[in-house]
């Protein structure tokens, strides 16, 4: 083709352009001079055909297409991208995606050259031609960041699982790019991996609860995620640093865990003026002490006293502080009066309150300041809007110490005397005297803080009264649930008993999503959505091994069991269970009676005996008489025939029992006291050694096994009270209490024993990581385990869906399915009846 041919060409191209939109043929108008004298009018028309080609399948593409150009051919000095572009016709709908494609093009081929922006390319061609929403979603996403330092090899090593879980669970990219892109800067392509292999369980088991865990929306995925980060672990240093305050202010605040998760900015302490919350992780040991310190200072030298804040509002104009429904004070209307510059007045603010706070501490904490100075000075200063604040605080510290010039600003802020008003005071001085500096975003207000410094107002706070002790002085080792609703079901549960049980000391969670625990028929899952409890790290009681069947082995020691006394009791309770279940002990004591030796066997010819053996006798004398010296072997007595058989009946006291039954008439609990009071009398009547035992869970080292009657006790009122006073609690880590009930029968002589399990669900726990299968495989390795002991498991399950997974638990015909809860006190005895006959 000709030059003057092209040129004719582009000309009618432009007319039919100007013919149907005025903004394309604008647009084109003024790339299009740039493209020609580049390179040529050849490249030119192939170039606006391109870019008319695009316009007409989707506006916004061919848009996007247009005004980008000069940018790419700028960047790459070629035009190799423009059959990329027109490979967007492929699709309906691809304009986002190419929106996204156009401005990155020339900016990949100038930093990967060639070869790496073609495989950029293909690589979003690929996961266009999956799912077009993936595509656009890849595009999307700076190609700096899919690289991760690494080139193109970055973008294929972050996009290995993704490509996987597409295949195998439909997976889309948006899902998964988000968290993985800060699941690799934290842990490297060996984490993410992992964490991908991880999510797959969990989507396998619960779609909404995997594209979660993908997000980094799930407390599965963010608990992975503060395992794998390195620093200072607060959960490991609790009791230190609870000892710390206690040591220097002569008690200690709780601690709670904070929202922060790895990736979502730095890692800050605060408080709501009675916990401290803490990140799970430091970055480092002395930022951790620093923390705890400064902030447990601000609640003990009154930055949270009730006559200080009401003084601080009245100064802003406020009648009174605005309370919230838990009778927390809140901030948002004092910070609302600076509008717009909100953190610019929060952050002067704070650098004051912490300076008078800092500075009163160093006077009984030595050399606080140095630690403080030392620490910031250690770190590298932030850039951008927290820059100056930065630097201001740092100052302010070197001028306490007078190691550099203080401003005269704040000299009233060392004073002993100084209280939370004239910090508010100076800060709105310094508002006003300071308006060059500028107004940082949330990000930039993070980084402002120096070392062990946060927000002190981040939260409500339950104002305090001067000189205020804490409830519990001794406080608490270990991190404990955040605040809110915590309070409210310390000593009730739902059904409203009182507990006394260790257990329901512990602050309770909010708990969400489908695939946990099953009570009843009513999906009530165990997965944490809330902020966690702390786990103590100490291993108390007994540790059992437990199966974890992605590395088919064995973790050593990994689930802790300790024994534990129930509580509650209800003698009238259950005189009351055994009075409404009259009729149905009756028909049981019948069955029990015909299981039972009708007339003991006889052992006949025998030297002594109750009874003559007459037989045996005429048989003596007819020997004795034809001259023989027979044995006197005339006697008989009758042994009593007996089925050696021994059984614990093992129930599961998770939180769920707790649920009303289906037929809408009391709880599961209600019908698992009586059936376990009607087993224990069935069994005491049959006379065979039998044990009762309760367990729960929270966490692996924290399963609690409750024995209520052992094989050596009797059944008294005692037994009978505590069982009429069962209540629910927590989870069900049923592997590790299996294994414990299997000790239970040692030195117990039957010739066979039965462990006679009673559920109302799946195994689960809260830290199960949101994978069903990990638990139900432990409990199926427990469950060989027994039987390689001798013990025979049986289940009995509430569950309707029990069929899905028990068989592959328990093995076939070695579980039960009990489809009416209303039934469970008269089919526990009889199953046990049954099983005892076989």
């Amino acid at each position: 083709m000709t030059e003057n041919e092209a040129l004719l060409e582009i000309e009618e191209i432009r007319q039919h352009l100007e013919g149907v939109s005025f903004v394309a043929h604008r647009d084109s108008t003024e790339v299009l001079p740039t493209v020609q004298e580049r390179f040529g009018a050849e490249a030119a028309l192939h170039w606006l055909e391109h870019a008319r080609d695009l316009f007409f399948h989707d506006r916004e593409a061919g848009k996007a297409f247009i005004r980008n150009t000069e940018q790419a051919v700028a960047a790459c000095g070629c035009l190799d991208w423009v059959e990329q572009a027109a490979a967007f016709l492929r699709w309906r709908g691809s304009d986002k995606a190419l929106e996204a494609f156009m401005p990155q093009v020339g900016e990949v081929y100038a930093e990967l050259g060639p070869e790496g922006e073609r495989i950029w390319f293909e690589i979003g061609v690929r996961w266009l031609e999956r799912h077009l929403d993936s595509g656009t979603s890849y595009f999307r996403t700076p190609w700096r960041d899919l690289a991760g330092g690494k080139g193109a090899a970055g973008m294929e090593e972050l996009l290995a699982p993704a490509e996987k879980l597409f295949q195998e669970r439909r997976v889309a990219l948006g899902s998964y790019i988000t968290g993985a892109l800060r699941v690799r800067d934290l842990v490297g392509p060996e984490g993410l991996d992992q964490w991908a292999r991880r999510g797959a369980d969990i989507l396998q088991a619960s779609r909404q609860r995997g594209e979660a865990y993908f997000r980094l929306e799930s407390a599965e995925s963010v608990g992975l995620l503060l395992e794998a980060v390195p620093g200072y672990r607060v959960r490991d240093h609790a009791r230190l640093l609870q000892m710390l305050q206690t040591a220097w202010f002569g008690r200690a605040h709780p601690f709670a865990e904070s929202e922060w998760i790895p990736g979502a900015g730095r890692p800050l302490a605060d408080t709501d003026g009675e916990a401290i919350y803490l990140p799970a992780v430091f970055p480092s040991r002395d930022e951790a002490l620093l923390a705890v310190l400064h902030v447990a200072g601000h609640i003990e030298l009154g930055t949270y006293d009730r006559g200080a804040i009401e003084a601080l509002f009245r100064e802003a104009g406020m009648a009174h502080p605005p309370l919230e429904d838990d009778q927390r004070i809140t901030w948002r209307p004092l910070y609302a009066a600076y509008g717009d510059e909100l953190f610019r007045f929060q952050l002067l603010f704070d650098l004051c309150e912490d300076l008078r706070v800092d500075s009163a501490l160093d006077r009984v904490l030595p050399g606080h300041l140095r630690r403080l100075e030392a620490l910031a000075g250690r770190g590298e200063a932030p850039e951008g809007a927290a820059a100056p604040y930065w630097h201001l605080a740092l100052e302010s510290v070197r001028g306490a110490l007078g190691t550099a010039e203080l401003d005269e600003r704040l000299r009233p802020l060392l004073s002993p005397e100084a209280a939370l008003l004239d910090a508010f005071r100076v800060a709105n001085r310094l508002y006003a005297e300071e308006a060059d500096l500028p107004t940082p975003d949330i990000g930039d207000r993070d980084r402002a803080y120096l070392p062990g410094r946060g927000p002190n107002a981040s939260r409500p706070v339950y104002p305090r009264s001067l000189g205020e002790e804490d409830e519990d002085p001794s406080a608490s080792d270990g991190l404990e649930d955040s605040r809110g609703e915590e309070s409210e079901r310390q000593e009730e549960q739902e059904g409203g008993e009182t507990q006394e049980d260790p257990d329901w000391s512990m602050p309770p969670e909010e708990t969400g999503g489908s695939g946990g625990r099953i009570g009843a028929g009513i999906n009530t899952a165990t997965t944490v959505s809330g902020r966690r409890r702390q786990r103590r790290a100490d291993q108390v009681g007994i540790g059992y091994p437990e199966w974890d069947y992605r590395d088919q082995d064995y973790k050593p020691d990994w689930a802790w069991v300790q024994e534990k006394a129930l509580a509650e009791s209800d003698a009238d309770g259950a005189a009351e269970l055994l009075a409404a279940h009259g009729d149905t002990l009756t028909r049981l004591k019948r069955a029990l009676e015909m299981q039972k030796p009708q007339r003991p066997a006889p052992l006949r010819r025998q030297l002594d005996g109750e009874e003559l053996d007459v037989e045996a006798a005429m048989d003596f004398v007819t020997e004795k008489r034809a001259g023989n010296a027979p044995e006197p072997y005339v006697y008989q007595h009758r042994a009593r025939v007996e089925r050696d058989t021994a059984v614990l009946l093992l129930a599961d006291l998770s939180t769920s029992i707790m649920a009303p039954c289906q037929s809408g008439e009391g709880r599961v609990v209600d019908r698992l006291r009586a059936g376990m009071l009607l087993f224990a009398e069935a069994l005491d009547a049959l006379g065979d050694p039998f044990a009762l035992a309760g367990f729960a869970s929270k966490y692996r080292d924290g399963v609690s096994y409750y024995p209520i009657k052992g094989f050596e006790g009797s059944l008294n009122a005692e037994v009978r009270g505590t069982i009429a006073g069962i209540n629910g609690r927590l989870a069900t880590r049923m592997g590790a209490a299996i294994r414990h009930a299997c000790r239970r029968f040692a030195g117990v002589r039957a010739e066979r024993r039965l462990l006679l399990l009673l559920s109302d669900g799946r195994p689960a726990d809260y830290d199960d990581g949101g994978d069903p299968r990990y638990l139900h495989e432990d409990t199926r390795m427990a469950v060989k385990e027994a039987a390689s002991q001798g013990i025979h498991p049986f289940c009995l399950t509430l569950d309707p869906s029990g069929a899905d997974y028990l068989p592959a638990i328990f093995g076939p015909g070695h579980y039960l399915v009990v489809d009416r809860v209303d039934e469970l006190p008269r089919r526990l005895p009889e199953v046990y009846l049954r099983l005892r006959a076989a």
